[in-house]
């Protein structure tokens, strides 16, 4: 692809036959900004949203879903790397697996804690 083409597809404008006047403070209008930000919207569109009785999802949320998910990525990895090293017996010898099983079930634990949050997360703002 050429360096002056974009990946973004165009977005269609809509034409509307009504506009609103919303007087608000300075900082109002700079808190408006901000929160629409966050949703990844235009502040016309984050308030479009808001009075139409949606609810603008945050797209701070999403990445700290996407943080979440790498993390619960690299635990799953770990406890395949730990299980591949721990079938060598010769290696594992001087473990107690009293440890080794604690260890793996804490990993196991944390994947699934990690999972539900993201859940809650993701379902919260459906």
């Amino acid at each position: 692809m050429a360096e002056t083409e974009t990946k973004t597809k165009p977005k269609t404008k809509r034409k509307y036959k009504l506009h609103l006047r919303v007087p608000v403070e300075v900082e109002e209008g700079e808190v408006i900004k901000d929160q629409a930000e966050k949703c990844g919207l235009s502040a016309a569109e984050y308030l479009r949203k808001l009075g139409l009785g949606y609810e603008p999802t945050s797209i701070v949320d999403n990445q700290k879903v996407s943080e979440l998910a790498k993390i619960n990525g690299d635990l799953g990895r770990l406890g395949g790397l730990l299980k591949l090293w721990l079938s060598d017996d010769r290696r594992s010898a001087h473990f107690d697996k009293k440890t080794i099983n604690g260890l793996l079930k804490d990993i196991e634990k944390t994947r699934t804690q990690m999972t539900e949050i993201m859940m809650k997360v993701i379902h919260s703002k459906k």
